[in-house]
């Protein structure tokens, strides 16, 4: 389905008359544009903002993903802009030894890269470009920050099946995590209700993700450290709530992450951009981004530049 036709078929569905047909139609053409009637709450942001911090966060998994499965990134057409484009270091197909770690890295990849075009074509001439993106020292820093390599050696995320599930892992909580956290936000029904569909793929690849590496671990037990130290990272970084988890052990799965009531947890614009620039005190770039993000969205907890 393409973009116009889903926010079409979307407008007719959430809205009860023609007239709520019309003034829908007229909050997504504002929200797309970013005319002033975006926003329909005065104290956050707009919901063409939050759709574009989706969107830069959905760039990185696609060229992750995409170069890994093909060795191709997204097409020249796909990555153009508002704000400052910028090239993709790193990353290249990966010669997966599992044929089922193949598949799934393919159709992950797919998805990410028709996430890109849908949310590229809700915003339409609002959509930012594509930011500088590192797939290769970032990788580095962050196996180095959990302990998985020692100082001055390299992580591969694209050496092997297993290298490649660790940093899928790394991204797919994250994903889960900020759309969770960015529902209660987005006043548009139309886009809350992309953006549930949006959540629900993520959720199902970061279950795929944990539960291709649980089974990892049950060949070798080294995996579940490795995925734990993953987690701590990330826990670190992100902010001071303790909630990130990894996937249990050999005897007690935890496939799921989750809060007391089973319910997925949300986390903060800022606590996402601290994990992505990999740094508690990051401000405004860093990690996969090394110039940041491009939108109005970009700062992480440390301190605000200017």
């Amino acid at each position: 389905m393409s973009e116009n036709r889903f926010i079409s078929d979307a407008i007719n569905a959430s809205a009860e008359t023609a007239g709520d047909r019309v003034k829908l139609a007229d909050m997504v053409a504002e929200a797309a544009t970013g005319a002033p009637g975006a926003t329909t709450a005065t104290d956050g942001p707009s919901d063409a903002s939050i759709l574009n911090f989706a969107l830069n966060l959905e760039y990185l998994e696609a060229e992750f993903y995409l170069r890994g499965a093909t060795g191709q990134g997204l097409p020249e057409d796909m990555v153009g802009g508002i704000g400052t484009p910028g090239q993709v270091y790193g990353g290249r197909q990966v010669d997966f030894r599992s044929p089922l770690i193949k598949n799934i890295a393919r159709e992950i990849a797919m998805d990410e890269r028709a996430h890109v075009a849908f949310l590229r074509g809700a915003l339409g001439d609002a959509a930012v470009a594509r930011p500088r993106i590192s797939l290769d020292h970032s990788f580095t820093a962050a196996a180095t920050a959990a302990g998985l390599i020692k100082p001055g050696e390299t992580f591969d995320a694209y050496a092997n099946d297993r290298n490649f599930l660790f940093a899928a892992f790394l991204f797919e909580d994250v994903g889960v995590t900020a759309f969770k956290g960015a529902a209660p936000l987005i006043s548009n029904k139309t886009y809350l209700d992309a953006a549930a569909g949006l959540l629900a793929t993520e959720a199902y690849h970061a279950g795929i993700v944990r539960a291709t590496l649980f089974s990892e671990g049950l060949v070798d037990e080294s995996v579940f450290d490795v995925v734990h130290k993953i987690s701590a990272v990330r826990n670190a970084v992100s902010g001071p709530a303790d909630d990130d988890q990894g996937i249990g052990t050999r005897d007690v799965a935890n496939l799921i992450p989750t809060d007391e009531y089973g319910r997925a947890f949300g986390r903060s614009a800022a606590e996402i951009l601290n994990i992505v620039y990999l740094d508690p005190q990051a401000g405004t770039s860093g990690g996969f981004y090394p110039d940041g993000l491009n939108g109005d969205i970009v700062h992480g907890t440390g301190p605000i530049a200017g």
